[in-house]
Order: structure tokens, then C-alpha cells, then sequence
């Protein structure tokens, strides 16, 4: 069976604990590659820099991305990874803290998924990580992988 992964794209290292807490809590064991910046994000999903030789047809099961990043904002990569046929249809979940009506337009606007705030109590956020676990990763579909350079 292959391994679902998760893309957590998150600079702020309290949120990044609290979010594995969270995976590991709910007992979702899928392997999580943690990107901290933006430019490091992108080079994951598109398998070049650190992570040249990944296959980037090989999408995440899902992307859980912040907005506010270091280097590239979480809308750049949105907006890159969807301008590339290869991760196009990668299911990215904005997960910020942001409470601006703008972001979330933007977000949905560039091809988000979905959009959620962070819960700031831990209980709450908890809650809300195992419904992501049960809908994206138990429930969802990943979509085929794209077809190989010059296939189709």
C-alpha cells in the first residue's frame, strides 16, 4: 500500500509541534515532511533543490500550508503549485491563522481546497486535525498521477 504523505508548510515552530501533537494524537501515522519556508515547500512538490530526484507527479495526499511564510507566502506557492500540471491537483488546505477576509478570497481564488483558521485552543485544534485525518486522508480520492513528460 502506498504511503499517503502529508506537506506541512509551516515556519512558526509552536505551530508545527502542535500540529504533529495533533496527527499523533488522532493516530495519523502518515509520514509528514515538514517545509518551513516557502522556497522549501516548493522544492519538495516539484522535487528540485534538497529534494531533487522526487517525483513531483507523486503528489501529497495532502498539503497543509500556511499563509504567512518566510521567502515565498503561502498564496505564491498556492499560485505555483497550480500553475504546474504536475502538482496542479495536489489537495492544499490552508491552515492559518489569518482572520482576513482577503486571504481566504485569495485562497479560494488561486485554488484552495479548503480554508481553515486555526483554532487557538488545542482541544478545539485537535478536533479539527482529526476531521482533516478523516475526510483527506480515510475518505478523499487522491486524483491519477499526471502523466510522464510527453505522455498523453
Amino acid at each position: 500500500m502506498e504511503v499517503r504523505t502529508i506537506l506541512l508548510v509551516e515556519d512558526n515552530p509552536d505551530d508545527e509541534l502542535l500540529t504533529l501533537r495533533a496527527l499523533e494524537i488522532n493516530q495519523i501515522r502518515n509520514e509528514v515532511v515538514v517545509a518551513r519556508d516557502g522556497e522549501e515547500a516548493l522544492d519538495y512538490l516539484l522535487g528540485r533543490g534538497a529534494w531533487a530526484g522526487r517525483d513531483p507527479r507523486r503528489i501529497p495526499a495532502l498539503v497543509l500550508l500556511d499563509l504567512n511564510l518566510p521567502k515565498l507566502s503561502g498564496l505564491e506557492v498556492l499560485r505555483r503549485l497550480r500553475s504546474d500540471d504536475r502538482t496542479r491537483l495536489a489537495p492544499v488546505v490552508i491552515l492559518t491563522s489569518s482572520k482576513e477576509e482577503q486571504d481566504r478570497f485569495s485562497g479560494y481564488s488561486l485554488g484552495a481546497n479548503s480554508y481553515i483558521r486555526k483554532p487557538v485552543d488545542f482541544a478545539r485544534f485537535t478536533e479539527a486535525v482529526k476531521q482533516l485525518g478523516l475526510y483527506w486522508l480515510l475518505l478523499n480520492e487522491l486524483p491519477p498521477e499526471a502523466p510522464a513528460a510527453g505522455g498523453l
